[in-house]
């Protein structure tokens, strides 16, 4: 691990804040994880100051702050499957879920993107008169069987069976075929600087028709997803009217976030009944 001193001679010069930063970065790309310990020694600081750089850059969308450290974005090669993702922080679903519900009311035609967190919208859907979902995943259908004052349309297409849900062209043209009011798009991997992405390329079409096709789009993404990516891009934060997370998002990622122009709800912003 590199010095204050080597880094200084690397440089060449005392360091104003915007070089400390960029070097930061370049050791986060080599090591992909520094405690702030570390920062504090490379570049003989205060605690303070490494932790206002962290924040700044995690703003940015450029590092990811841990537990008493800060990491660079990871990339994801794989998505988990179904029943993995069915069983980890159902109460962070749970909270996104109750957010998402204030945007519904009576006779809406609503998309729900495959995934676990949009499955728990599920239940406020069923509340409401007049509904319609339209949905590729078979989790949301299969809960909405005992709901015949639901409209259901499933997209049909190439069945994606780890993720329970279909995919490919047949569910995009079911989707050019209809018009919703709200689409609630899920992600496996999001962060500021490359929007929502995936490892399949076969749900990229399926996700941007859906968009394409409501008039208002959300994306609900839990903060553990955020700071990573895959190699396939759907859309950037820009292109959604409102983004959905949890209470965990890091204070400096939601600044970022906001500063795009996009509307942002965590479940702090539900005032107590």
């Amino acid at each position: 691990m590199p010095s204050q001193k080597d880094i200084t001679a690397e440089s060449g010069a005392p360091m104003i804040p915007d070089q400390r930063r960029e070097l930061i970065l370049r050791q986060l790309r080599k090591h992909q994880v520094l405690s702030v310990h570390q920062l504090m020694e490379m570049f003989d600081c205060s605690h303070m100051t490494v932790r206002r750089d962290i924040a700044l850059l995690e703003q940015e969308g450029r590092a990811y702050s841990v537990t008493g450290g800060v990491r660079i974005a990871s990339q994801l090669h794989s998505e988990p499957s179904h029943q993995l993702k069915a069983v980890v922080e159902l109460p962070q679903k749970q909270a996104m879920a109750k957010l998402a519900a204030r945007l519904l009311r009576a006779d809406m035609t609503v998309y729900l993107d495959a995934g676990t967190s949009t499955l728990e919208i599920v239940p406020y859907i069923k509340a409401l008169a007049g509904m319609t979902v339209v949905t590729n995943d078979f989790g949301v259908v299969q809960a909405l069987m005992d709901a015949p004052q639901v409209t259901v349309i499933h997209t049909g297409g190439q069945l994606d069976h780890s993720n329970h849900s279909c995919v490919g062209g047949l569910a995009v043209a079911t989707l050019r075929q209809v018009v919703t009011d709200i689409a609630f798009i899920s992600t496996s991997s999001w962060d500021l600087r490359r929007g929502i992405t995936t490892p399949s390329a076969l749900k990229v079409e399926v996700k941007q028709v859906a968009m394409q096709s409501a008039s208002q789009v959300v994306l609900v993404a839990s903060s553990s997803k955020y700071g990573t990516f895959s190699m396939y891009k759907i859309a950037g934060l820009e292109q959604f009217d409102i983004v959905i997370s949890d209470a965990a998002l890091a204070p400096a990622a939601a600044d970022g976030i906001r500063k795009q122009g996009v509307e942002l709800m965590l479940p702090s912003d539900l005032t107590p009944a």
